[in-house]
């Protein structure tokens, strides 16, 4: 037998719906437990001992809360077996304490207690426990009338009453429910075009400004050289310099920066090689870390006039975030770790790595390994 009642796909919630995560819906379940302990304070007359009222208030509010704050779609089943037996519970202990006959009908408030509860339990997806928790509340209703001589029909005339509430909520739980599913459906298929739409147009504007960008670069040379004149030398490191540094930003992103871009093509300008890699390990960095980096690339890069260099942003999850080595007659090595914090290494290439000291690029003092 399916005890469920149009489950909802994974990740969503008929209280979303319903507003049962608002705070309003947690004022409604205080209510609730108010109500009903006023209810039991009242229904005391001829009552044998006053405990048993108390724990069935304390049952019945705590499925109600149960309810409204548990998570999943439909309810957890051991959950949903225990709050089936909240009838039986509360109904019990308070049939422990009544006067025989009951002195007001007000003193078998447990019976729409419990009712409630009952009917959210269908809202909630788990209709079949809730008829279930409805039959033992009879039950417990019949057993307790024919214990005490009223006789079985009165039992079963008093508790069959709140039937008709759980019907109601099983309608809504047969109809209702599998809508809430087109609804959450509807409403993904909504969020994820608007998702694509915007990276779409993410993706034209950032095309637009690549083909902006490189229309200011390029065109001119480009012009030039279809113009069928010989150039110059000028002409053609011109052209080598805007080739490196048009490579530089599809191979090196990382590095995009206008400061840094325009140290590397001074540095290049220089006659120095200069090498851009990046293999993301910078890409979720702190924009303060990306920055400390930067400034000490292009400041290590405007002290270099000969040799070559190669910088390369390291794969994620290494040990240092990023590396600089500088090769010009002797061999240096400028690691920089996740903080942005420089790391050099000084030496010919044999000896690379022999000794090192850090750098804080904000200060430019130098702290040596004790």
């Amino acid at each position: 037998m399916n005890f469920d009642a149009g489950n909802i796909a994974v990740g969503k919630d008929i209280r979303d719906l319903l507003g049962m995560r608002s705070r309003s819906a947690l004022l409604l379940v205080a209510c609730f437990t108010v109500t009903y302990s006023i209810s039991a304070a009242y229904g005391t007359s001829g009552v044998k001992s006053w405990w048993p009222l108390a724990v069935a208030v304390l049952v019945g509010s705590a499925a109600a809360f149960s309810i409204v704050l548990t998570d999943g779609d439909p309810m957890p089943l051991h959950q949903s077996i225990l709050l089936s037996a909240t009838g039986l519970v509360a109904c019990g202990a308070v049939f422990m304490v009544l006067p025989v006959p009951v002195h007001n009908p007000a003193q078998l408030w447990p019976f729409g207690m419990c009712t409630v509860v009952f009917t959210f339990m269908c809202v909630r997806g788990r209709t079949g426990y809730a008829w279930l928790g409805v039959i033992l509340l009879i039950v417990s209703s019949v057993a307790w009338a024919t214990v005490t001589g009223q006789g079985p029909l009165y039992g079963f005339a008093e508790s069959f009453a709140n039937v008709g509430p759980v019907l109601m909520s099983t309608v809504f739980a047969l109809t209702i429910r599998p809508r809430a599913k087109t609804i959450f459906a509807l409403r993904q298929a909504s969020t994820d075009r608007i998702a694509a739409g915007a990276a779409t147009s993410a993706v034209i504007e950032e095309r637009d400004a690549q083909l902006d960008r490189l229309n200011i670069l390029a065109r001119p040379l480009l012009e030039r050289i279809a113009s069928g004149v010989p150039m110059d030398s000028t002409e053609k490191l011109a052209c080598e310099l805007l080739e490196a540094q048009l490579r530089d930003s599809l191979r090196a992103p990382g590095f995009q920066k206008n400061h840094v871009i325009d140290a590397v093509h001074a540095t290049r300008n220089r006659g120095v090689e200069v090498v851009l890699l990046d293999d993301h390990g910078m890409d979720g960095a702190a924009p303060a870390v990306r920055d400390r980096i930067h400034a000490s690339i292009v400041r290590e890069l405007t002290a270099i006039t000969r040799g070559k260099v190669t910088i390369r942003i390291l794969p994620p999850r290494r040990t240092a975030m990023a590396t600089m080595l500088v090769d010009t007659e002797d061999v240096r090595r400028i690691e920089f770790d996740h903080n942005g914090m420089q790391l050099l290494r000084q030496g010919d290439q044999r000896e690379l790595g022999a000794s090192s000291m850090s750098v804080d690029p904000t200060t430019d003092s130098a702290v040596y390994p004790e």
